[in-house]
């Protein structure tokens, strides 16, 4: 197949649309069911980067969730907690444990929930039945991997009516090192991206405070790789294998920090008792349960907690989740990697992220203010290196 017509290009209006090599060369893809669209391939060729690039890297099968063109989290196939995977909403998953492939998917879509509805999924291995499973009952457009066992295609195959997206692509396609794309009628041509981000990036200890251990080198690389696929401005947060807050595509640093910050709270905090407890009704769905959790934990829209609306939700009134029992919760996490596309130009972002667990720090320096940003880590014995290389990616 050397060319694919699509629907429509971002929106309906704009047509006609298609996805083609420029050299006439085969697509470097197979379309197993479906018929994704022209954000979809987007999301599609970004993620599975992402993925490769992150099982390269650590040597782990690694999955991402995407959403317009950003990941909404990746990570790596660690073994779950009891408390993670009732947050994520697969303890009930059988053979979790045993497959790294679900347990990486399960991580990166279980992060971020509610921005993770309708995603694009990215896997770097084989997709199995296990991993199809958990796929087949969350709401998704499509999924792209470089293979998938019989069971998983028929099990996927089952969604949206048989109209589910797969896509399969070739593992050993390398693109040309150019990259052209058009703005208003004018072509941009620039060489890709292909930087390597290993433990080699994170030698340059800048702070008083040297100990860089294994987990937190891992963390920092998740984060640094998620980062290379996000829209700019934007800032990672990374733990226990996964990236937990993603803030991307904002146009101030600390602006990134700060939402980045919020969603790593939230992923903490929707691992608490308070929480995994919460009295749902037996008819509110996953989707459903997602947006009243981050009611409960940010109290957004309404108060899910107040007379006349818990009724909608839960069997019993829950006790509110208090900013001070948050505070108290949150104050017990560390340990937390924080990766930024380009350099702090204000300790502001220091701060913020300390209060969300930071205690290590990966960016490329070259503010005329890293003293300060230096001085603000030191002031928390935070370690922070300086990679030397920006990230932006558009």
């Amino acid at each position: 197949m050397t060319e694919f017509e699509l629907k429509y290009g971002c929106n309906p209006n704009q047509k006609p649309a298609r996805i083609y090599m420029h050299d006439g060369s085969e697509l470097p893809i197979e379309i197993l069911s479906g018929r994704p669209g022209y954000i979809n391939f987007l999301d599609a060729f970004n993620s599975w980067q992402l993925v490769k690039e992150l099982h390269e890297a650590t040597g782990m099968p690694s999955a991402a969730s995407f959403k317009h063109v950003s990941p909404t989290s990746a990570a790596v196939g660690r073994s779950l907690g009891d408390e993670l995977k009732k947050a994520a909403f697969v303890d009930d998953i059988e053979g979790l444990d045993d497959s790294p492939i679900a347990c990486a998917y399960a991580r990166a879509r279980g992060t971020d929930r509610m921005c993770s509805f309708g995603d694009w999924i990215a896997l770097s291995d084989t997709c199995d039945a296990v991993t199809a499973a958990m796929i087949k009952r969350e709401v998704s457009d499509g999924i792209i991997a470089p293979d998938y066992t019989e069971e998983a295609l028929e099990i996927l195959k089952q969604k949206r009516k048989g109209g589910y997206n797969i896509v399969k692509i070739d593992r050993g396609f390398v693109p040309d090192p150019s990259e052209h794309k058009q703005v208003f009628g004018v072509t941009f041509e620039q060489g890709r991206n292909n930087f390597r981000i290993d433990r080699d990036l994170l030698a340059n200890i800048v702070t008083e405070n040297r100990d860089l251990p294994e987990d937190a080198v891992r963390d920092l690389i998740i984060s640094l790789i998620t980062l290379k696929y996000t829209q700019s401005n934007s800032v990672c947060f990374a733990y226990d294998g996964q990236a937990i807050g993603v803030g991307a595509g904002q146009q101030s640093r600390i602006h990134c920090t700060r939402l980045a910050g919020s969603k790593a709270d939230t992923w903490f905090l929707r691992q608490s008792e308070k929480v995994l407890s919460l009295p749902f009704r037996e008819d509110l769905g996953r989707p459903g349960r997602d947006n009243v959790i981050d009611g409960y934990i940010n109290k957004n829209e309404e108060d899910v907690c107040a007379e006349g609306i818990w009724q909608n939700y839960f069997t019993s009134r829950p006790e509110p989740f208090t900013e001070e029992e948050q505070k108290a919760y949150l104050a017990a996490k560390t340990g937390v990697s924080v990766g930024s596309d380009a350099f702090f130009p204000f300790s502001d972002n220091i701060e913020r992220a300390y209060r969300s667990g930071a205690s290590y720090v990966a960016e490329p320096g070259g503010s005329v203010r890293d003293d300060a940003v230096i001085e603000c880590c030191n002031k928390y014995n935070m370690v922070m290196t300086f990679t030397g290389m920006r990230l932006f990616h558009h």
